[in-house]
């Protein structure tokens, strides 16, 4: 389970990650979810890489990978196709093998 703010911030990563194909700066990720210091953006950081939600690479700038979103998000890799005037139909989500991590 993900507290609101590490949430908001593994959305922002992925959407930057889609969008522009590099992560968003420190700077910027502490203006997105108005925090005042880039202390606070450590600590989520950390804790996101802990849970598995994210990897990061040492001594790389902006180098961090989203590994997977949160069950309550929007699954990742997945089509959107919508063809003629058909409605979409849900798909089913993705079967995940993910080993529990009990603290």
């Amino acid at each position: 389970m993900l507290t609101r703010k590490q949430l908001e911030l593994l959305e922002l990563i992925d959407a930057r990650l889609r969008r522009d194909g590099v992560p968003p700066s420190l700077d910027e990720m502490k203006d997105a979810l108005n925090l005042r210091s880039k202390s606070g953006i450590h600590r989520l950081i950390t804790a996101l890489e802990e849970r598995g939600f994210i990897r990061r690479l040492a001594h790389r700038a902006r180098a961090i990978e989203v590994l997977r979103m949160p069950d309550t998000a929007q699954p990742r890799n997945v089509a959107r196709v919508i063809e003629g005037g058909a409605k979409p139909t849900p798909s089913p989500a993705p079967a995940r093998a993910m080993a529990v991590q009990q603290s």
